[in-house]
């Protein structure tokens, strides 16, 4: 198994001409806890200190309403982690445009970008989920434009075209990542009009993220960070199931797991952002350290 991964790498590898220095960054994902004294700031306050000390360069958020399971607000979460970190760049992947109104999303993003000292980056997506759009009574369907129209309403905000007046320090708004899979306008829009694509780890195949990677890097695109990538090497409840829906998916023995980190690296890949679904950072230092 391991010389059939080894040999797929190497078809892999010669596939893309632009080796990178790969870095890897952290994603946080916020849950309850069936523990009546639990308090989530308190433990979400030393998780991140924690990443910050560990010298990860980044911590980023997801996404996410109508799923069946409670979630938080993203720039909500960002807004905590800038108040307990001081040097971590602070992301999303990705913020779903057409859920929110342009410009009361604006002054949100703004907000985050001005506390955090201008460490936020800022994903972005249509969304993938109809669940999250019945939710809110949204048109699943035109999405796409939305994203669009979204987005050229945002940045002319932070340029100051609009009432909303630009906080000193943000004009022009935070660096802005696509998020795409396949799909050949975005990625190459996230090459020549924003400053990086990032497709999720989550559900994506091989095959996606290295046809995505080709459209990206023949449009001039230079920054490329595959997100929500999970890690686990204790073979915790659900990560098997996990591993079937999510071939990136950092999973199985410390070979296995390196096997996959060539990989991604070899498409291109700048950057990968892992989380734990269990919240054990040893697990992803231990994935750092393999590079």
């Amino acid at each position: 198994m391991a010389r059939l991964v080894d040999v797929m790498q190497s078809r892999a590898s010669r596939r893309f001409d632009r080796q990178v220095n790969m870095r890897i960054g952290t994603m946080i994902r916020f849950t309850p806890s069936d523990d009546p004294q639990d308090r989530l700031l308190d433990r979400t306050a030393d998780y991140a200190r924690r990443i910050e000390a560990a010298g990860f360069p980044g911590i980023w958020v997801g996404d996410s309403l109508g799923r069946g399971r409670p979630t938080l607000d993203p720039l909500v979460e960002l807004a905590v982690l800038s108040a307990v970190t001081s040097k971590v760049e602070l992301g999303i992947g990705v913020l779903q445009l057409p859920l929110r109104h342009p410009i009361e999303l604006a002054h949100r993003v703004q907000s985050v970008q001005a506390l955090s000292g201008n460490r936020l980056v800022l994903g972005v997506g249509s969304g993938s989920t109809k669940d999250d759009f019945d939710l809110l009574g949204y048109d699943y369907d035109k999405r796409f434009g939305m994203l669009r129209s979204h987005l050229r309403s945002m940045q002319a905000t932070w340029r100051g075209e609009s009432a909303l007046s630009t906080w000193p320090g943000c004009a022009g708004g935070p660096p802005i990542l696509i998020g795409a899979w396949r799909s050949h306008r975005w990625i190459t829009l996230a090459a020549k009009e924003y400053q990086g694509w990032t497709p999720s780890g989550r559900y994506s195949s091989w095959e996606d993220l290295e046809a995505g990677m080709r459209v990206f890097r023949e449009a001039g695109g230079t920054k490329a960070v595959l997100a929500n990538c999970a890690v686990d090497l204790g073979n915790r409840p659900g990560s098997a199931e996990l591993a079937k829906v999510a071939e990136p998916a950092l999973i199985g023995s410390l070979d296995e797991v390196r096997s996959k980190l060539r990989r991604m690296q070899q498409i291109g890949f700048e950057e990968v952002l892992l989380v734990s679904p269990h919240a054990v950072l040893e697990d992803i230092e231990r994935v750092r350290d393999l590079l």
